[in-house]
Parts: C-alpha cells; structure tokens; sequence
C-alpha cells in the first residue's frame, strides 16, 4: 500500500478524556482520502474533545492516533503546526482576529505556518477568497461582515495550506438555516474537490438530506454506521 492509500486518521483503542474524565472508551475508527463524515452527539459526549485530541489540543494520554504521518500521542510541540498545515480546523465561533482586516488575518495564518514568499502568499490568499464566494471582502473587518460571510473566511483560513482534511467543530451552529445551507452546501463542494471532512453537528436536516458516514458518540463509546446500525435519535 502506497503513502497516498493510507488513511488520513488512524484512531486504534484510543480513550479520549475532558480534563480528568474519560469521555469516549477505547474508540477505533480511520478516516481515508476523500472521506466526508458526519460526527453527532449529545452536548457533552466528547464531540469536540475528540476532535481537539486529533489536532492535539488535547493531549492523548490512551491509545494511538495517527494523523498524516503524526503520532500524536507523542507529538512534540515544535511539530504541531506542521501537523496543522495537513489539517483545516473551522470553529463555530469564528475565532478571527477583531482588530485585523480578512487579509490580515489569513496573512498571519500563513506566516504562522511557514509561508515567506510574499507573491506566492497574495495569489494564495485571493485564490482561498475566491473559492469561498468572497472574492470582494479582503479589506474588511470581520465586524464589517455577516456571520455567514465570517464563517466563509474561517473557512477559507482552513484552505490555506491544502489541507488532507478540514475538521469542523459546529460549523453552522451559529448560522441561520438559510446560511448554514449555503456553508454546507460549500463544505460538498470543497469535499467533492478531495479533501475529506469530518465535521460535528446537531443539525439533523443535513444528516437527511446529504446521507454520509455517521460517528456516534453516545454513552463513553463511539459508534460507526459503516461498522452498525443505530438510531439518529438522542443527537442533541
């Protein structure tokens, strides 16, 4: 098997823990290139413990991830944002910088992982704008922009570095339906492009209308609808 065949996530009877309680017992599961899976959960049930063990805000302390070709339980601190350059992390909350323009923002993403070549930087940050519909936007504040026109740069600051896979945690948890639709309706796009996605939501229309893999969490376990069948209720 090539590098290439590998799968992106490698999660093998890993136990994932909210400060000193386990939340999620011995999980197992892989995610390949490509992949777009759902991750659903009642609040509280390790959804975003989870994903913040994969990029290694949280520390594993039981059983083995590999991301890319990062073990992550041993990953060291110099090498973390490396690690985040093979991963596009998008938040619920947005986390944009207040006091700097879309630009600016995604300019100290770039020099944050590494980017120096300012010619190579400006022509990958229009191109980022461009694919999220926000080709107009560069010089504005993130104040200055709708919550959904905020999400599309957070999305396009996930973009930067050609991702393997964009993991979003709520993405459209603070959207109206009307946006959130056409943010998922983005997140199709950029999947059927190659890069895979793992994203957590409560949002039970996109589970209906867009059918996916589904991971579980649900009582300290992590459920796999390519492994079983189980019921969609009790996700919120």
């Amino acid at each position: 098997m090539s590098f290439s065949d590998l799968p992106i996530i490698r999660v093998q009877d890993a136990t994932i823990f909210q400060e000193n309680n386990a939340v999620l017992n011995h999980i197992n599961f892989e995610i390949n290139k490509g992949e777009f899976v759902y991750l659903v959960g009642r609040t509280g049930s390790g959804k975003s413990s989870l994903l913040k063990t994969l990029y290694a805000d949280l520390a594993l302390r039981i059983g083995e991830i590999t991301v890319g070709d990062y073990q992550i339980r041993d990953i060291k601190l110099k090498d973390r944002p490396f690690l985040r350059r093979k991963i596009g992390i998008v938040f619920q909350d947005f986390q944009l910088l207040p006091d700097r323009s879309v630009t600016d923002n995604l300019l100290f993403v770039m020099k944050a992982t590494g980017w120096k070549d300012k010619a190579k930087m400006k022509s990958r940050l229009a191109e980022v704008l461009m694919r999220v519909g926000l080709g107009a936007v560069s010089t504005k504040m993130p104040h200055q922009l709708s919550g959904g026109e905020q999400q599309r740069v957070v999305i396009a600051r996930a973009l930067i570095n050609e991702p393997m896979i964009l993991i979003a945690d709520e993405p459209t948890g603070n959207l109206d339906p009307e946006v959130s639709d056409g943010i998922f309706k983005l997140f199709l796009e950029i999947n059927r492009s190659g890069t895979a996605i793992l994203m957590a939501t409560h949002n039970h229309q996109f589970l209906e209308q867009y059918p996916a893999r589904i991971l579980k969490c649900e009582k300290n376990k992590l459920l796999d609808s390519n492994v079983e069948q189980f019921e969609l209720t009790g996700i919120y």
